[in-house]
């Protein structure tokens, strides 16, 4: 695998580690192991979707966890006495561990685990002290014209 080196990046910018961490952190985790297949998906400008294929998992195999910006899907799938013998194994049955990176202000809404495929709404709920908000020069209040009733004039409020 070609490694790219960000260091000369890292010492002329300020207030980017975060951004070179989650390169550097993805670059890592992808050189291993695809399994479990997932796809993520966009389905508002706020919502998202990430759906796992699992196939033979219970809803008590898979743990989720959402800390901070990070959501973490771990699966172990419990020892079962098999009653005949496999000839051939197909349909993988191995513990995993998938991590996916979220933005800020990116909460999971809900999971649902049905036909073989867990399913994780997300959704993005920017607070309200940081949404974007116009600001008046000088501190003065936005004028605005109305009409005087009684002479016709217009004058400022």
């Amino acid at each position: 695998m070609n490694r790219f080196d960000f260091t000369p990046y890292r010492r002329t910018t300020v207030g980017f580690d975060r951004l070179f961490d989650l390169l550097e952190n993805n670059a890592r985790m992808n050189s291993g192991d695809n399994y479990p297949p997932f796809n993520i998906e966009r389905r508002g400008e706020d919502n998202y979707r990430i759906t796992l294929a699992l196939a033979g998992f219970k809803p008590e195999d898979i743990e989720i966890t959402a800390q901070q910006n990070l959501l973490t899907v771990q699966g172990r799938k419990a020892e079962e006495s098999q009653k005949g013998e496999f000839l051939h194994v197909g349909i993988a049955q191995r513990g995993f561990e998938r991590r996916f990176e979220l933005a800020d202000f990116v909460l999971v809404k809900d999971a649902k685990l049905a036909d073989g495929l867990l399913v994780i709404d997300l959704e993005r709920e920017v607070p309200e002290a940081m949404k974007p908000k116009k600001i008046a020069i000088n501190g003065a209040k936005q004028l605005s014209v109305v009409e005087n009733e009684g002479n016709g004039e217009d004058k400022a409020a």
